[in-house]
């Protein structure tokens, strides 16, 4: 029997052999023991198979569980705390919004108020959806919230323009909310998880605290603005389309009793989520708190043939297989082995403020990939004292390079929100993954250089 390979599988052939390879004949390999030796290369491939679909992500997040309890590299509470996690449960609660939010006809009532001022061009309708994403952001400070709330209403959107599942439009629309509510608004100080990990490191370890305006002016003109044009040019560039205008957008009757009472039970959980700061309850139990009340029979509104048909236990398992990964690189000690030795790997000295800008920035970007988004600023900011005496620069401005690093996404698996919103989209993660590498790219090429011009003007360096 004859085994037909197409590109993507090809390229995961040729990478993962390859990456294998490098680790195992270069010097670091010195530094690991057998176990994190196995651990590095399960990390590798499975970052390689996810960033290219080579195959089905379901399939990769299984693949990468089993070689791990296989291999004994991990214990299995660390290898499937993703199926423990919040993330998991966050994954199910918006799987079941999602699916109340479109029966009810809510997602296409809200769509079509958006859509007669976005549908006339293409152009204008995804960037329409980017900026209605980072919008939110100074509303809603939960990242993981506005991907449950934004991703059944674009999905809405889709449809009103005429655009069928699976098509450029649709992929076009999903991506757009997912990145436009999520990647720029690490420039807006409360808006995700690891701004505020660097906030309350820096006020603990440092006793320095930024200010929101201060924050906002720094960096929301370059990584906020900018990067949601280049996410709008991206997705233009790799899902091309022509919306189709809806004539049926202009009556529409009044709310129903079913889209009032969902309507109640979303701003009450948007209220709850907002408020995290105050009561301390999770975003997953306040998600699964509402997920719960809309399957009750008789008070929500998702039916059990609904539920059945419509929740995919795939997605579950694919966050679950990327939260492994993301396990594995803690549990094994990878991220605090990088961190430990990264001041004597970089190019620092006193009075060379482009390099010093650029190897912060980029280190910030490599550490997101060993230790996950939130892991930048925990291992980053205990470092900040002794970077600032090496380089010269303040240090507040040590802390601030931290925002590009964990601001630029080079794999999915580094952010659970773009994790949680491609299975609530029903979008492949490949889609996601290749996005996130073209942005990186783009990011350091231009967005970085023009940092660090913005820094001089404002007088940080």
């Amino acid at each position: 029997m004859q085994i037909q390979l197409n590109r993507s599988q090809l390229i995961a052939l040729i990478l993962i052999p390859l990456l294998s390879a490098t680790l195992l004949f270069s010097p670091a390999i010195e530094l690991l023991s057998p176990k994190q030796v196995y651990s590095a290369l399960l990390i590798m491939s499975g970052m390689v198979l996810f960033a290219t679909g080579a195959l089905p992500d379901f399939v990769s997040a299984l693949l990468i569980m089993v070689l791990s309890m296989l291999l004994a590299v991990a214990p299995a509470e660390v290898v499937f705390s993703g199926l423990t996690s919040t993330a998991c449960w966050l994954i199910f609660s918006g799987l079941v919004i999602g699916i109340a939010i479109n029966e009810t006809g809510l997602a296409q009532r809200i769509s079509n108020r958006f859509t007669r001022h976005l549908d006339s061009s293409y152009t204008k309708l995804i960037s329409g959806i980017v900026f209605m994403g980072v919008v939110l952001a100074f509303v809603m400070p939960s990242s993981v919230g506005r991907v449950v709330l934004f991703i059944p209403i674009a999905l809405a959107i889709a449809r009103s323009c005429g655009f069928e599942k699976g098509s450029n439009g649709q992929i076009g629309i999903l991506m757009a909310a997912a990145f436009g509510c999520h990647l720029p608004t690490f420039a807006i100080l409360p808006a995700n998880i690891p701004n505020m990990i660097m906030i309350g490191s820096a006020e603990t370890i440092h006793g320095w605290t930024p200010k929101f305006a201060e924050y906002l002016m720094l960096h929301f003109p370059v990584l906020g603005l900018l990067k949601s044009i280049l996410i709008i040019f991206i997705i233009l560039k790799l899902y091309p389309d022509t919306p189709k205008r809806n004539s049926e957008q202009s009556n529409q009757p009044i709310l129903s009793k079913t889209e009032s009472r969902l309507l109640l039970i979303m701003v009450t959980t948007l209220a709850f989520w907002m408020t995290d700061s105050i009561h301390h309850i999770s975003t997953a139990w306040i998600g699964l708190a509402a997920a719960t009340i809309l399957l009750l029979p008789g008070i929500g509104m998702v039916s059990t043939k609904s539920f059945n048909e419509k929740i995919n236990i795939s997605s579950i398992l694919v966050v679950a297989g990327l939260l492994s990964i993301a396990s594995l690189i803690n549990y094994s000690q990878i991220s605090t082995l990088a961190g430990e030795r990264v001041l004597n790997w970089l190019p620092l000295s006193y009075g060379h403020d482009l390099i010093n800008f650029f190897s912060l920035s980029l280190t910030g970007m490599f550490t997101g990939v060993v230790a996950t988004l939130a892991g930048v600023p925990a291992t980053m900011t205990p470092l900040a004292g002794q970077i600032s005496e090496l380089t010269g620069f303040s240090l507040e401005a040590v802390l601030m390079t931290q925002v590009f690093g964990f601001s630029t996404i080079l794999f999915t698996y580094q952010s659970v929100p773009l994790m949680m919103a491609m299975p609530i989209a029903g979008i492949p993660l490949h889609h996601a993954a290749k996005i996130c590498l073209i942005l990186s790219l783009l990011t350091v090429l231009i967005l970085l250089p023009l940092d660090y011009l913005w820094w001089k003007l404002l007088g940080w360096i």
